[in-house]
């Protein structure tokens, strides 16, 4: 129960909650700009091979 109360209490403890809280958001944010930059790179390899097919 000490711990809860330091984590919520003392400066410290908000500061851990503040830096683990940043670290979620952070991982959510990357894996959904990873995951929109692969699909942009898959749409443009199909775009591409269109184009060349097209070409033939």
């Amino acid at each position: 129960m000490k711990a809860i109360v330091d984590l919520f209490s003392t400066d410290y403890g908000l500061m851990s909650i503040g830096v683990i809280l940043f670290v979620i958001v952070m991982s959510i944010w990357f894996s959904r700009f990873f995951k929109r930059k692969m699909d942009e790179s898959v749409q443009e390899q199909q775009r591409l091979q269109a184009g060349q097919r097209a070409n033939l």
